[in-house]
């Protein structure tokens, strides 16, 4: 619930009050002795899915737009008109649990904070995200995303464009290509530093980490990730309820892909800055689509209904321009998710192929112990098979008939798949 202040002009107070009454809204109208050119103030309580028709409704009996109004968020209002307004509202049809348009634009211009503020607290956590890369440490990294002040932005972009309030626009759109170009530069000028400087042992591999390893390859599902980020956010908004939780989701998808880019450069690895960089690209664009479609969807539009074309032209226009882009990352990320799919689809050819030739009665009394794949690197992000190591448990005297050769060959005529193997025998002896 909210509690409304409206400053009422000269000669408009009869008309504000008449239309309050027929509303069934409960008032109190003090007057105005400033000596301008208002001569009272009226304060109400009012649902917050009432506040944006019923503003508009005072707009339309003769309340200025540039009227003094205050909207406040509410505890608890004991009255029983109150109440009833409350169960009229919550029938309509058409009701819905948004905060208003007024209140949209002040929270989304209080989402994107300062410049100062917002750069520093970015190369912040693209610092601290970078070390918990290298650490290996999912807290660290998942601490790194607490303070990132990347929902702002996002959101305040999308809100510009359904108000069609340009200047928000532009303002959410830089910030956003600001914070992520800044975020990669942090965190790489940050690797570097530590690798130079030998804090992380001499010689480490940035793809033995399982946290880097995550986003070296990214597929489809992280177009899910975003695009449900972005949709929190927008209801995070529109409800009026704290956008904390929701900020670390949204960091979630920008903030350890933007760090990985940078350890990509500062590494040498140019598979892992570029699948990173894909990554972090598909993210802001699906965030900023989610959080767009679900604020027009929801029905905000520009006040006065000239602006209401031009937002509309815009709002298509820009959630073309953002599906096409999704779109043509989309191969990429398609193809990594095929590549991956084709890889461990490969493995599991490879594993049969292996049991097949152990079954054979030459090799009686060998078990399987273990299978490992080695990928090479094909077309930056692509892999193939290219050493297949077999690790094969013998009796002690057992023959060893050429294992290797027989799996090659049968991997390569049978199944199509060219890779060198290697066989590890372990020998071991049971008990009678």
């Amino acid at each position: 619930m909210r509690l409304v202040q409206v400053t009422i002009p000269a000669g408009k107070r009869e008309a504000v009050l008449d239309l309050l009454d027929e509303q069934g809204i409960d008032y109190v109208v003090t007057d105005e002795t400033s000596g301008r050119e208002y001569t009272a103030v009226a304060y109400f309580p009012l649902p917050t899915n009432a506040v944006e028709p019923i503003l508009e409704s005072l707009r339309a009996a003769g309340l200025e737009r540039e009227a003094y109004t205050v909207v406040l968020s509410a505890e608890t209002v004991a009255s029983e008109k109150f109440e009833a307004l409350q169960e009229e509202y919550d029938e309509r049809e058409d009701s819905e649990e948004r905060i208003a348009r007024q209140e949209l634009e002040a929270r989304a211009t209080e989402l994107a904070p300062a410049l100062p503020t917002y750069l520093v607290m970015t190369v912040v956590s693209a610092v601290i995200a970078t070390a918990g890369l290298l650490l290996d440490s999912p807290a660290t990294v998942v601490g790194s995303m607490v303070i990132a002040p990347l929902i702002g932005p996002a959101m305040t972009a999308a809100v510009g464009t359904v108000v069609d309030e340009r200047e928000l626009f532009r303002r959410g759109v830089v910030l956003q290509l600001l914070g992520v170009i800044l975020s990669i530069a942090a965190a790489t000028g940050f690797a570097i530093v530590v690798q130079t400087t030998n804090i992380v042992p001499p010689g480490l591999d940035p793809l033995s980490l399982s946290e880097v390893e995550e986003r070296l390859s990214p597929d489809i599902l992280s177009l899910a990730v975003a695009i449900g980020a972005g949709v929190a956010g927008a209801i995070s908004l529109t409800t009026g309820v704290s956008t904390a939780l929701v900020g670390v989701m949204i960091a979630v998808a920008l903030i350890p892909p933007a760090a990985t880019v940078g350890i990509g450069i500062a590494y040498g690895e140019p598979a892992l800055a570029l699948g990173s960089a894909v990554l972090v690209a598909v993210n802001v664009l699906s965030i900023n689509l989610a959080a767009l479609v679900v604020l027009w969807y929801v029905g905000y539009r520009p006040e006065h209904l000239f602006q209401r074309t031009d937002a509309r032209t815009a709002t298509l226009q820009r959630i073309t321009a953002l599906l096409a882009a999704i779109a043509l990352l989309s191969l990429f990320l398609g193809g990594v998710t095929y590549d991956s799919y084709q890889s461990a689809q490969t493995e599991q050819e490879i594993r049969e192929a292996v049991d097949a030739e152990l079954n054979e009665s030459t090799y009686a009394g060998y078990e399987l112990l273990g299978l490992e794949v080695r990928t090479e690197t094909r077309y930056v992000l692509l892999h193939r098979p290219g050493n297949v190591t077999v690790r094969v448990g013998v009796p002690p005297d057992a023959d060893r008939p050429g294992l290797a050769d027989e799996v090659e060959t049968r991997i390569q005529r049978r199944r199509g798949i060219d890779a060198t193997v290697s066989v590890v025998y372990l020998e071991f002896e049971r008990s009678e």
